[in-house]
């Protein structure tokens, strides 16, 4: 009983080390070329994501809008029970406006500090 836990024991060990210098011998340092914040990648997401947030603080109300007038053609036109759905679909309308712009804008805040 007590050999074979010990010959397990020196097998673990054994690939245990070779594990270790297989690891040791053959890691390759990777040295970057430049900083992260120089890189394409990085200036172009940061270009891309303030556009969209400019873009989405324009286009947010806008689309807000038409839908609320559209909404409200839609109500005038409806029985007592559409009415409150379309005054559901107004409210929710207005609530999605003002998270898109305040989220946008809060965004767009957050990517100027990294400029």
């Amino acid at each position: 009983m007590l050999l074979t836990s010990l010959k397990k024991m020196i097998k673990e060990l054994k690939i245990f080390i070779i594990s270790v210098y297989f690891t040791l011998i053959y890691t390759i340092p990777a040295y970057a070329a430049r900083k992260v914040k120089d890189s394409k990648l990085v200036k172009g997401t940061e270009k891309l994501i303030n556009d969209v947030t400019v873009w989405l603080m324009v286009l947010a109300p806008i689309v807000a809008g038409l839908l609320i007038i559209y909404f409200c053609i839609r109500r005038s036109a409806a029985d007592e029970m559409d009415v409150k759905k379309w005054n559901n679909r107004i409210t929710t309308a207005i609530v999605s406006c003002i998270g898109a712009v305040l989220g946008s804008a809060l965004l767009n805040l957050i990517i100027g500090y990294y400029q």
